[in-house]
């Protein structure tokens, strides 16, 4: 399937938006105490967005989802800048959490929960992962600690979440939890005094409004016609979000060491030492040539995920690939952006440094590298053993 011109033509609207509006923002003060912007400045870029006519660029104007493949040229292009997901509404976890609701959903759940978020009005957050130490759900979901019964018409939810990105802020929550049936997922109003921070971490990473927080939930109460589908059907609904949000977790980081590299160029082509500019090193010219060739690879392996993803299937395999190959390659570009640059690379003079934390984080969030690669391998294993007959 071929991209629109209608699509690459708002692709060059988003990338002009992100780099005229919203690279001039960086700077930005409005942060919080970990550095992360603060709402204020999120809903005034996308009241900026809005007005471009660049807001939610990948959910089209009758509320349909564009295919995975339109989606990526518009995601790499708004992140370009880790405020630009923001600014344009393609930000994590909202831009996941919009194509969960939009597949799962009833019109009413649509209409109660997924059009603030699709206006930019909103901000959400998804509540699965939990603590360790409670010997709860991370990379295996299976280990899930937190249960839901039902109550008459109400189902009663009661454990601990860890790393629920953007909870503090959010209006709108996707809670999951255990229940005899199996896993189920609910729509949430927050706050909600059921909830309670316990803590909200510094962590290497501070691009996401609202942190990672640490999260109590005592004694719940979600009426059943917020349940999201069926009863014990949580599993599977997750994996409905997870693959895409893999992928798209892959495209807007392409975006950001897109933008590395083009500060990197800059810097060794403009900066001289022993008597030539620092490009024309071997040693310099070098890494922006490996990182040139790795964007490149993961461009095309976007897009040949996305593929998959637009066939129907789930690309579970494909998205972990993806999300592997990807990761691993933006995190060599990431380190020899900042290898070039030198000294200036580790301050926050640019987002250079900014890019390399957050995408030493990307290795981990939504699969470590490692535990993509040992479902692989067990994959491997069960298809040679399926080619012994």
């Amino acid at each position: 399937m071929t991209i629109s011109p209608d699509v690459l033509a708002l692709a060059d609207r988003v990338e002009a938006f992100v780099r005229e509006v919203v690279f001039p923002c960086e700077q930005d003060p409005r942060r919080d105490h970990h550095g992360a912007p603060l709402d204020a400045l999120v809903y005034e870029l996308r009241d900026k967005a809005r007005a471009a006519g660049v807001l939610t660029p990948h959910i089209r104007p009758d509320g349909s989802h564009r295919s995975q493949r339109e989606t990526a040229v518009l995601l790499i292009r708004s992140g370009l800048t880790p405020l630009g997901a923001l600014a344009c509404n393609t930000n994590a976890p909202d831009e996941g959490n919009m194509y969960l609701m939009g597949h799962v959903g009833s019109p009413e759940q649509k209409a109660r929960f997924l059009r603030p978020l699709v206006e930019g009005r909103a901000r959400s957050a998804f509540l699965m992962t939990e603590p360790w130490e409670d010997g709860g759900a991370g990379a295996d979901p299976s280990m899930m600690k937190t249960t839901c019964r039902r109550d008459g018409n109400h189902w009663v939810v009661n454990g601990r979440k860890r790393f629920i990105t953007g909870f503090e802020g959010a209006t709108i929550g996707i809670v999951m939890a255990r229940a005899e049936e199996g896993a189920c997922m609910f729509l949430v109003d927050l706050p909600d005094p059921a909830i309670r921070i316990e803590e909200i971490p510094n962590t290497i990473d501070s691009s996401m409004p609202g942190g990672h927080a640490t999260l109590s939930i005592e004694n719940l109460r979600i009426p059943a016609d917020q349940m999201l589908g069926e009863a014990g059907e949580g599993f599977k609904y997750a994996q409905v979000r997870l693959s895409p949000a893999r992928l798209s977790h892959c495209m807007r980081w392409l975006g950001a060491c897109i933008r590395a590299q083009e500060i990197a160029t800059d810097y060794a082509c403009r900066r001289e030492a022993f008597g030539k500019a620092l490009i024309d090193h071997e040693g310099v010219g070098f890494k922006l040539a490996e990182n040139r060739i790795l964007l490149q690879q993961c461009e095309l392996m976007i897009d040949w995920c996305a593929g998959v993803l637009d066939t129907g299937s789930l690309g579970t395999v494909e998205s972990s690939m993806a999300k592997v190959a990807v990761s691993e390659a933006l995190m060599t570009v990431a380190d020899n952006c900042v290898q070039v640059m030198g000294g200036t690379g580790v301050t926050g003079t640019t987002i250079v440094e900014t890019v390399f934390r957050e995408i030493r984080a990307f290795r981990i969030y939504d699969g470590p590298t490692e535990v993509h690669k040992w479902s692989l391998a067990k994959k491997i294993k069960r298809d040679w053993k399926a080619a012994q007959g």
